[in-house]
């Protein structure tokens, strides 16, 4: 998946007033933090912004492109109105794809289970794993192809296949489906 790019500028403004302006021109104020901890203050596109915000994961980077000055980041945080249906401030983490980074991920499912097409049923165990990786090489989602577990089988942890440059920081022996028979 190409990675989306979300153009700013540095604004100087700061405080309730200016941030108003702002929503009311169809821009919103944002804050971008580096690894070192210093944050720099910007203004997206409203539009742009929702359009790359409402299809990303929160493991996604994005491209953000500071008045020419582009860097990778993770959309952070958001400040969302639920009444107005917008969002009200954005904080992004930029990073230098360097050091690797630990997320964690809700596992997704995907098929059904061979045993439970044959009476047994399917206990979730954990639902979610840990992954050390570089920033860019973080997988969007973890997706477990459920088809092949048929009674008595345990898909764990050690089973998940992610690549090379990921590791998986969850202990390889915890299982995550098993499908026990019918009583």
């Amino acid at each position: 998946m190409d990675q989306m790019v979300i153009t700013a500028t540095v604004r100087n403004e700061t405080g309730k007033k200016a941030a108003r302006d702002l929503r009311a021109s169809g821009k919103i104020p944002a804050v971008v933090y580096d690894e070192a901890g210093k944050a720099t203050s910007i203004t997206v596109e409203s539009t742009a912004f929702n359009k790359v915000w409402r299809n990303i994961t929160s493991t996604q980077l994005v491209t953000l492109d500071v008045e020419g000055k582009k860097c990778d980041a993770f959309i952070r945080d958001t400040e969302y109105d639920i009444m107005t249906d917008s969002v009200l401030h954005a904080d992004f983490f930029a990073v230098s794809n360097t050091k690797p980074v630990v997320r964690k991920y809700k596992l997704q499912y995907e098929g059904t289970a061979a045993g439970v097409l044959k009476g047994g049923f399917m206990v979730k165990h954990i639902p979610e794993i840990t992954i050390k990786a570089l920033p860019k090489d973080l997988p969007a989602r973890v997706v477990i192809n459920v088809s092949a577990i048929n009674i008595g089988d345990v898909f764990s942890v050690k089973d998940i296949q992610l690549g090379d440059k990921v590791t998986i920081l969850t202990p390889a022996e915890s299982e995550i489906i098993t499908v026990a028979p019918a009583r």
